[in-house]
């Protein structure tokens, strides 16, 4: 049986109060070096739900373990249908407002670089280079045996193939692609083995109870040690694999700036955390700083 993940968390301390004086944030960006991390709130207006807002996903959903994973066929064949069919849906996301100003951000030199926690893909369909995706991401697959790693695309192609008239309807998609289904909608989904040797295909993300390469970690620190400041933009900071860069950015003296409609767990480290919605605020933001967003041909739009 699943057990849902520890996920949650609880404030036990008074943090400071939330803004929307958007000032601190257009002073950091107009000095440049800032180093954004983006969470699963900065794709909410791409259709792409977070995990713990209002009506967040971990409300109906527990989402993959690895454990599970791994160690349960019934599971992968759970996770792949749910998979498959939120990939549907998931694949086709565009980039929003929040996206594109990131991306405009860079272009016009006020960022040292982006990381985020998302697997969606959409800072880089937005035009935004060298995103250090922390937790991977949704377009790529690796088998567990082999380690080839394939196109989601092409992974979508066979399961397709191997499972026409698949087509229930799904009651949400969550933010790590996974749609809900229940078990009978799942059915005898048939999942397909690696093209190569036949083994275990998995989607080249991080699961729940999974570490984070330590390479990705250490490019991530060091793009902490060069930043003049640290941007968080819709992440609760709930899980260490973030909160820990949020840490090392208060211990080294470098400013570090929220923007989340809620408090977050690096609330205490931040010298402000802004209470607005990403779209609009980093809209304002770029509007301000004289930073154009609409340039099309940065946003590539292809995933």
């Amino acid at each position: 049986m699943r057990t849902r993940p520890t996920l949650s968390w609880i404030p036990t301390e008074d943090l400071p109060p939330a803004t929307t004086d958007l000032e601190p944030v257009a002073d950091a960006l107009s000095t440049g070096g800032v180093l954004v991390l983006s969470g699963a709130g900065i794709s909410t207006e791409s259709g792409i739900p977070d995990y713990r807002g209002e009506g967040g996903s971990l409300s109906r959903h527990t989402p993959m373990t690895y454990q599970d994973f791994t160690a349960d066929a019934r599971a992968r064949r759970r996770y792949w249908a749910r998979s498959h069919l939120g990939w549907r849906t998931f694949g086709r996301a565009r980039p929003n407002a929040g996206h594109r100003a990131v991306a405009a951000f860079a272009r016009h030199g006020l960022l040292s670089g982006v990381i985020t926690q998302n697997v969606d893909g959409l800072h880089q369909a937005a035009g935004s280079e060298d995103v250090v995706e922390l937790h991977g991401g949704l377009d790529r697959v690796v088998c567990l045996s082999c380690g080839a790693p394939s196109p989601r695309r092409e992974l979508a192609r066979r399961l397709e193939e191997a499972n026409v008239g698949f087509e229930p309807v799904a009651a949400g998609i969550n933010p790590d692609g996974d749609a809900d289904l229940t078990d009978e909608q799942v059915g005898d989904f048939r999942v397909v083995p690696c093209a190569q040797c036949g083994g275990i295909l998995k989607p080249d993300v991080v699961f729940f109870g999974e570490t984070v390469p330590p390479r990705r970690v250490e490019r991530c620190r060091t793009l902490v040690r060069e930043a003049a400041s640290l941007l968080v933009l819709g992440s609760s900071l709930t899980v260490m694999s973030g909160l820990r860069f949020v840490r090392q950015a208060a211990q080294d003296g470098k400013p570090v700036l929220i923007v989340n409609r809620d408090p977050t767990r690096g609330d205490r480290h931040a010298v402000t955390r802004v209470a607005l919605p990403l779209g609009t605020a980093l809209t304002t933001l770029a509007d301000a700083l004289g930073v154009p967003t609409d340039d099309e041909t940065a946003a590539r739009g292809t995933r």
